[in-house]
């Protein structure tokens, strides 16, 4: 926070806290929804996001109690609970770089998240080069990771996680050290950078490895390169699949093709997720979500897929030109009879083929709990967020136009 301050960098308002008085008061100063994450945890474990000083109540007090962050030390002046102002309705951004001891900055790679901001980095997919960010957002992350790079005089790997809401780019985190991504970067550029980062860790600067030849411009045949993260949900069938701050990724695939689209679904396909060519896709949308769901409707059609929706998804779709083929009702409106069907018994008798829901909350009796643990418990795939929605139907759209190509990475770096 001093280092982002005195760099006159943006990062989201914040705080720590031991108790519920001093979180809440942080909460009133910066405004909810806030994100709410332990000290020195790694992936996301025991992360929230919170919208409301219920929730917060509950959520320190989970912090505080025993279980494992309780046998870890608990919350003390030495492990804070971090506070900080939660984004909605942002871009994330990775971005990998080796620094060397002559302060010379090489950005390996600048990654685009496919979901906004608040799925965990690890969860969410995301594609080199980034395809919707704005040229004057990919100055700014590189411009700002150099400079942080510099400042904390890094020798060898560095990954800045960045967010960019509405025209501005804020700092999430910065960790001088190799991140998960650092394999999909060096497959999707062709660059070695693990190999390049030891070397530099060892005393050789970028310029001496470049004369030695190691070091390469990346390559830039045109492909789009999109890592997705496997998810191990098909083990655990009663689990709730939706995605939040919290990681839950087993590990990760890429997929590379001229658009991002198409790389999309090849890697949707290594990841386990079946994507449908026939029959019904069941969408159930947030009211956020709702203006994109239009684009997903409209490609459904195009598609010749045919539409399930919860009551209020299909009046908004219908209202805008888009009638579903069949509405159904709620868990909690089959119960008391007003619909005949739900989705959770549509998708038990195989009617449906895909399940797009994205949720307003995690609360645990919640509908769209209830069909995401169908959805896993029956092997339908789904997805829970509005950008994975619109990047599958969008790569299934353009897969039309020609069957998947396979080639090597050497064929795609120019060395086959």
């Amino acid at each position: 926070s001093a280092l982002c301050e005195e760099l006159k960098i943006s990062q989201p308002p914040g705080g720590t806290a031991l108790t519920f008085d001093e979180a809440k008061a942080i909460a009133s100063r910066i405004g909810y929804p806030v994100l709410v994450r332990p000290s020195y945890v790694l992936g996301g474990r025991a992360m929230q996001i919170v919208h409301d000083e219920a929730h917060l109540q509950r959520a320190m007090n989970e912090l505080a109690a025993a279980g494992t962050l309780g046998r870890e030390g608990g919350l003390s002046a030495e492990r804070p609970v971090l506070i900080d102002r939660f984004l909605d309705d942002a871009t994330e951004i990775d971005v990998d770089a080796i620094r060397d001891a002559s302060g010379e900055v090489l950005i390996g790679g600048v990654m685009e998240h496919v979901e906004e901001a608040g799925v965990h980095s690890g969860d969410s997919a995301c594609a080199i080069p980034p395809p919707t960010l704005e040229p004057w957002v990919i100055v700014a992350v590189e411009s700002y990771t150099r400079v942080i790079a510099n400042a904390l005089d890094v020798k060898g790997l560095i990954n800045v996680q960045f967010a960019v809401a509405g025209s501005t780019v804020y700092v999430i985190e910065a960790n001088p050290r190799a991140s998960r991504t650092v394999p999909f970067v060096a497959k999707a550029t062709g660059v070695p950078l693990a190999k390049v980062a030891s070397r530099v860790m060892l005393g050789a600067t970028l310029a001496e490895l470049r004369t030695e030849g190691l070091l390469q411009p990346p390559t830039n045949f045109g492909h789009v390169s999109v890592k997705e993260a496997v998810l191990p949900f098909n083990r655990f069938p009663g689990v709730d699949t939706a995605l939040g701050p919290e990681m839950r990724s087993t590990g990760e695939v890429m997929g590379i093709d001229s658009t991002f689209g198409r790389a999309f679904i090849k890697a949707e396909s290594a990841a386990g997720t079946t994507l449908p060519t026939s029959g019904m896709v069941f969408l159930s949308l947030n009211d956020k979500d709702k203006p994109s769901g239009l684009v997903v409707a409209k490609r459904l059609r195009e598609l010749g897929l045919g539409i399930a929706a919860t009551s209020g998804t299909a009046d908004y779709l219908s209202r805008f030109g888009y009638p579903v083929d069949r509405v159904v009702g709620k868990v909690s409106e089959q119960s008391q009879g007003s619909i005949a069907d739900d989705a959770v018994n549509l998708i038990e008798r195989g009617e449906i083929e895909f399940v797009i829901n994205t949720p307003r909350g995690r609360g645990a009796h919640s509908d769209g709990e209830a069909i995401r643990k169908a959805a896993n418990a029956n092997g339908v795939s789904s997805v829970t967020t509005v950008e994975a929605a619109l990047a599958a139907v969008n790569g299934l759209w353009e897969q039309r136009s020609s069957e998947v190509e396979v080639r090597s990475l050497q064929e795609y770096h120019g060395r086959a």
